[in-house]
């Protein structure tokens, strides 16, 4: 399944205890239809000593949030905006806003 989010997207949360919120997105999880934004939906985790973490305790973890509670953001109008999708004549395929703003291309021709 395509997916409207890609990893590096600038994200509108629109439900949940960050709703209105935004962030850049570091991860698309697909198979279970969530993505990981970063600052937003933190836990605390709980870890034992290691190399990378000697002291052990607690960390804070960015946890997946389901990917049909954000929209990418509008370029224009920074705010949360649906998309669709739109093939040029050369093949390419382009991700556009509801009002026709460019969000970024997603594949180019094969030759």
């Amino acid at each position: 399944m395509a997916s409207h989010i890609k990893k590096g997207d600038i994200v509108e949360i629109i439900a949940g205890d960050h709703k209105g919120a935004t962030g850049r997105v570091l991860r698309v999880i697909l198979d279970k239809h969530r993505v990981v934004v970063q600052g937003h939906n933190i836990a605390k985790r709980h870890v034992r000593p290691s190399r990378k973490n000697p002291q052990g305790g607690r960390i804070n973890v960015e946890q997946p949030i389901h990917i049909s509670n954000v929209l990418p953001v509008n370029p224009k109008s920074s705010k949360g905006s649906r998309v669709r999708y739109q093939v040029s004549e050369d093949g390419s395929k382009k991700r556009l806003t509801a009002d026709g703003n460019e969000i970024g291309v997603i594949r180019k021709a094969k030759k």
